[in-house]
């Protein structure tokens, strides 16, 4: 309300700055415009900015009959005293009147403020402007109006404290001893957050808590819980939220409203301009369509420049559009299915640049590797919500094929939990399609991922699991790799000599199918687990020969990663200048890279170094940089523990 005051406030048009005469309010259906503008009102009369008083006017913008600009400028004639006989006919003399009367108004009393209510269109409201600088006009819309040369304010919805406190306040006004909301605020914000933080919405819900005392507030978020199904709870016989959508989604233009239900299909919670093509299928980007939803604030912008939203109960909006006839939703599975298709095909392109080396083709569509990952960083919640659809018949195959794309960037990122969300939807899409090979990959792939999430004993059962698929298909290449990860994971669990032996197995394999990158990448493992084993020389050996043929072949990144290692066995052995020069070698790669996990690595190993010499200023200078590189690399347990380290060489 502080924003809207300032518009108004007489001292604003003081000093040679311009004053506003006119602001427009606007809001997605039920964010609580009227409510706002009606408060506001009141206190600016209170602070005596308005002696002339106050016109209300309720435009009906989105009823089927809305007001004109004609039966508004009479409804307002008679609000200034006007008799009904002296109100001229047409839109031109009514309105060079009400400017006159206006004025007169203003000269004896002093200034007016005309508060028009609920417009559709800036037509509503345009003869409606005052003609006198002392008076203002103050318009809510569900739409901006950028035509009225007016001080746009977009009213967003509430805070989730401002939420909590509406349910309590309208509980505690119909009976002060009611106190569930806040015996139970932990699932009073649930009922927020799935109300969307809607003022509507919370007092719809609110008023289903006051009609039924005995309620607890968890039974109604569990009413909630349910996405599809939540618009319906949302009634309280008097108001409803679909309905307030309902007089928004009818004035869309037909091109609009299908824009609106394609984009509630799509997963994650926004949607890039890319994708919104894609859904459509047209040639052309939607921009025009998007921006129409965007000024009828039933889209919003997203986090940057061509990404958009929907509010939560916008989608669930959409939805149950799309579900309740035949026709629309077909529609949406084409949109999906299209989707789908070029989320595979893009993130297929973004592997392939993940993935590439020196003396192969050169991938298309991404330039370089941040490219590539800036593109997935961007669509990470869309991609990971699109192989959900795995699950359905339909769309398993491209979600199967779209899972496996995403598996080397999620372990990149270290976003562990979504590497086992895409290894699991892809695992039962898999077995349900009869898709042995593909369910083995899947077991493969949620076997790393619980690896890297530390659930070493699931890991090593799940990839046991994955072993034996992989050798009963024959497939000893995909056998080799998971003999690698399981052999990690049984390092993990302090199974040590098991690991050497995995990782043997893994080297073997790998030699004898010739796949020269799967061999350096098992001696690299080879030679850690030989580390923990004590065997300092065979891991050092282990480890140059992973570097060696990592330089062979060209694979930058997984040198960096064998110098990394070699430096933790030349640490073990005492051979701290080598230490020093490996790490160097390490880091220059990471950072080029912009692997910033293992640039932490290294730089930890590094300070480790240090404080064996006694280096302790450098040693702490190494550990600080660690943990930011850590923080940069999602991992904040390890950023902790270099901080924690740099604590303990503090002077």
């Amino acid at each position: 309300m502080g924003e809207l005051l300032r518009a108004f406030d007489p001292a604003m048009g003081r000093g040679g700055a311009v004053p506003v005469l006119v602001a427009a309010l606007s809001g997605l259906g039920g964010i609580g415009k009227t409510a706002l503008a009606v408060e506001a009102a009141h206190e600016a009369c209170g602070r005596g900015w308005f002696p002339g008083g106050v016109l209300f006017l309720d435009l009906h913008g989105y009823d089927d009959d809305p007001v004109t600009g004609e039966q508004a400028l009479e409804a307002l004639l008679r609000g200034l005293g006007v008799e009904p006989e002296h109100v001229p006919v047409g839109v031109d003399a009514r309105g060079a009147l009400y400017r006159s009367v206006l004025a007169e108004r203003g000269r004896e009393r002093g200034a007016v403020l005309v508060l028009a209510d609920n417009a559709s269109s800036p037509d509503q409201v345009r003869s409606l402007l005052p003609g006198d600088g002392r008076h203002r006009l103050l318009v809510t819309s569900r739409g901006k109006l950028p035509q009225l040369g007016a001080r746009l304010l977009a009213l967003d919805e509430l805070s989730p404290e401002e939420a909590y406190e509406l349910l309590d306040r309208a509980l505690r006004i119909a009976d002060p001893g009611d106190s569930r909301v806040v015996d139970e605020a932990e699932a009073a914000a649930q009922v927020a957050s799935r109300c969307g933080y809607l003022p509507l919405a919370l007092q719809i819900a609110a008023a289903l808590l006051v009609l039924d005392q005995d309620k607890a507030v968890a039974e109604l978020a569990s009413e909630l819980a349910e996405f599809r199904g939540r618009l319906a709870q949302l009634d309280d016989g008097e108001r409803s939220v679909r309905a307030a959508f309902d007089l928004s989604y009818q004035r869309l233009a037909a091109d609009q409203a299908r824009l609106l239900r394609l984009l509630s299909l799509a997963p994650g919670s926004e949607v890039t301009i890319e994708a919104a093509t894609a859904l459509t299928g047209d040639e052309r980007p939607p921009i025009r369509t998007l921006d129409a939803l965007s000024r009828a604030h039933l889209v919003g912008r997203g986090s940057g420049r061509g990404r958009w939203q929907l509010h939560d109960l916008v989608r669930a909006y959409g939805m149950g559009l799309v579900t309740a006839h035949a026709d629309l939703r077909e529609e949406g599975e084409r949109a999906r299915a299209r989707l789908l298709g070029c989320y595979v095909r893009w993130a297929a392109a973004a592997d392939d640049r993940l993935e590439w080396l020196p003396g192969r083709p050169e991938p298309e569509r991404f330039v370089d590797r941040a490219q590539a990952l800036d593109w997935l960083d961007g669509e990470r919640a869309g991609l990971v919500g699109a192989v959900q659809w795995a699950g359905e018949e339909r769309h398993a195959g491209p979600a199967v094929r779209l899972a496996a794309c995403l598996e080397g960037y999620l372990r990149w990122r270290r976003y562990f939990d979504d590497g086992i969300a895409v290894a699991r939807a892809a695992l039962v899409a898999a077995h349900r399609a009869g898709d042995r090979e593909g369910e083995a990959g899947a077991w493969s792939n949620l076997g790393i991922a619980l690896q890297q999430a530390d659930r070493t004993e699931e890991a090593i059962e799940t990839l046991t699991w994955a072993l034996d698929l992989h050798q009963a298909a024959g497939n000893r290449r995909r056998e080799a790799h998971v003999w690698t990860i399981l052999g990690i994971a049984l390092q993990d669990a302090g199974r040590t000599n098991e690991a050497v032996d995995a990782q043997a197995r893994a080297r073997d394999l790998f030699q004898a199918i010739g796949d020269g990158g799967g061999e350096a990448g098992a001696w690299g493992n080879l030679g850690i687990v030989l580390q923990y084993a004590g065997r300092t020389e065979e891991a050092i050996s282990a480890l140059t020969c992973a570097r060696d043929l990592f330089q062979a072949a060209g694979d930058r990144h997984r040198e960096g990663m064998a110098w990394n290692n070699l430096s933790n066995a030349l640490r073990q052995a005492g051979r701290v200048q080598e230490v020093i020069e490996a790490c160097g070698k390490s880091l220059e790669i990471y950072r080029e890279f912009e692997d910033w996990y293992g640039t932490g690595d290294t730089l930890y190993s590094l300070g480790l170094a240090h404080e064996d010499c006694d280096r302790l200023v450098q040693a702490r200078a190494c550990y600080l940089q660690a943990a930011d590189a850590y923080s940069q690399g999602n991992a904040p347990a390890q950023a902790a523990r270099a901080r924690a380290q740099a604590e303990t060489l503090t002077p």
